[in-house]
């Protein structure tokens, strides 16, 4: 998919393309979504077999281990 790019800024601590939708609308999306991000190391070891770095894993889990622990919740 290609898409017009209107500009990049940084959102939520992120790098971000922006363009305009099919309808016109600006919309955001985050670089490492595109061919504009910087190459990542991970990204060539894995070369298209994993679907998720190990870190945003951790952090997932992280956040995860916080949402169930505010809902008197614990991992087993």
């Amino acid at each position: 998919m290609e898409i017009d790019v209107v500009g990049r800024t940084t959102h939520w601590g992120e790098e971000r393309v922006v363009y305009l939708d099919a309808n016109g609308r600006m919309q955001s999306i985050s670089t490492a979504f595109t061919d504009l991000g910087q190459d990542d190391e991970f990204r060539h070891i894995a070369a298209g077999r994993a679907a998720f770095r190990t870190c945003d894993l951790l952090d997932l889990w992280r956040q995860l281990d916080a949402l169930l622990a505010g809902r008197g919740m614990e991992r087993t």
